[in-house]
C-alpha cells in the first residue's frame, strides 16, 4: 500500500504517522429500470464497513465511503478524545482485503478501556458513537469572538456549496461537509454515507495540516446534532451553516459554548440560532 506523506517529507515531523493510501472509489455503476421500463445505468455511492482498531483493541466499525479512509480513522480519533494528539499516533493502516484500520500509537493507550466503558449511541447516520467525556469536555472549550460574518459571506459561500463538483449530484445518497475561509471559499469538501464520518474526515485533514479553525466556517448538509455541535467546536471553528435543521439539545450546547450556528440556509434564506453577536446583516 502507497504511502500518502511522500512529499511533505522532507518538512514533516519525524512523528508525522505514516498513513496509507488506501482510498477507494467513491461511486459504482448499476443497472436501474425508469418508469418507461427502460435499464439506465445509474451511479450510487459506494458504501463499505470499516473496523476501526487501535493498539488491536477493536473500537468502531464504520460504514463509509472509503475514499479518505485515513483522514476519517484520524478525525474520528481526535473527536471521540481516544487520542489528543498526532504525534502520538505511529501509523494508521487501511487494509480494504479485511476491511480493517489499524492504528498504532507510540505509546500505548491505558485510557481506552475507560473511555469505551462511556460510549453512548446517539442518532447519527454512519457511526453515531459519541463517548460520555465528551460532555464534560465542553467546558475546555473557548471559542475565538473576533470573527464575525456577514450576510454576503454567508451567500458566497452557499453559492459555492451550490456549485461543487460533488458525489451528491451524480449518485445522491451521501452527506457533504465543507470548511470555508472567512471570505467563503471552500478550502475542504468531503461527502461520506454519514455526516459525522464527513466532519470526521474534514478533522483529520486538519490535524494533519495543523491548521487552525479559529478563522474558519463549517458547512454542513446534514442536520445539528449535540454531537455535530460538540464536533465543530472541537476544531475551533466558531461558526456553524447547514441547509437543515437544529435540535433542542444542539441548540442549548451551542448557546453554551457560544457558538454561532445557522441553519435552513438555502439560497438568500437562513435562520441565526445562536451566537448572532458574530454575525452582521447591513440590510436589515
Amino acid at each position: 500500500m502507497a504511502d500518502i506523506n511522500g512529499e511533505n517529507r522532507a518538512t514533516a515531523s519525524s512523528l508525522t504517522p505514516r498513513l496509507t493510501a488506501a482510498g477507494r472509489p467513491a461511486t459504482v455503476s448499476v443497472d436501474a429500470v425508469n418508469e418507461h421500463g427502460a435499464v439506465i445505468p445509474t451511479r450510487i455511492p459506494g458504501e463499505h464497513p470499516l473496523t476501526l482498531y487501535l493498539d488491536k483493541r477493536e473500537i468502531v466499525t464504520l460504514m463509509t465511503l472509503g475514499a479518505a479512509p485515513e483522514a476519517l480513522v484520524l478525525g474520528y480519533l481526535r473527536n471521540q478524545r481516544l487520542v489528543s494528539r498526532l504525534e502520538d499516533i505511529a501509523a494508521v493502516q487501511v487494509d480494504w482485503e479485511t476491511d480493517s484500520a489499524a492504528v498504532t500509537t507510540r505509546n500505548g493507550n491505558a485510557d481506552v478501556e475507560k473511555r469505551l466503558e462511556r460510549r453512548t449511541i446517539t442518532s447519527g447516520c454512519g457511526q453515531g458513537t459519541m463517548f460520555g467525556d465528551l460532555m464534560e469536555s465542553l467546558d475546555e472549550v473557548a471559542l475565538p469572538d473576533d470573527g464575525r460574518l456577514d450576510a454576503a459571506t454567508l451567500a458566497t459561500l452557499l453559492d459555492n456549496v451550490r456549485r461543487q463538483d460533488s458525489i451528491y449530484k451524480e449518485a445522491g445518497a451521501v452527506h457533504g461537509c465543507a470548511l470555508a475561509a472567512a471570505d467563503g471559499e471552500i478550502l475542504m469538501f468531503v461527502e461520506d454515507v454519514g455526516r459525522h464520518n464527513a466532519v470526521d474526515a474534514i478533522a483529520g485533514q486538519m490535524w494533519l495540516k495543523n491548521m487552525d479553525g479559529g478563522n474558519k466556517i463549517f458547512y454542513t448538509t446534514g442536520r445539528l446534532t449535540s454531537e455535530m455541535v460538540i464536533k465543530t467546536a472541537q476544531m475551533g471553528i466558531p461558526f456553524m451553516v447547514s441547509r437543515s435543521g437544529l435540535t433542542e439539545m444542539g441548540h442549548a450546547i451551542a448557546r453554551k459554548i457560544g457558538l454561532t450556528v445557522i441553519g435552513r440556509a438555502t439560497g438568500k434564506h437562513y435562520l441565526l440560532f445562536t451566537g448572532q453577536h458574530r454575525f452582521r446583516n447591513d440590510s436589515v
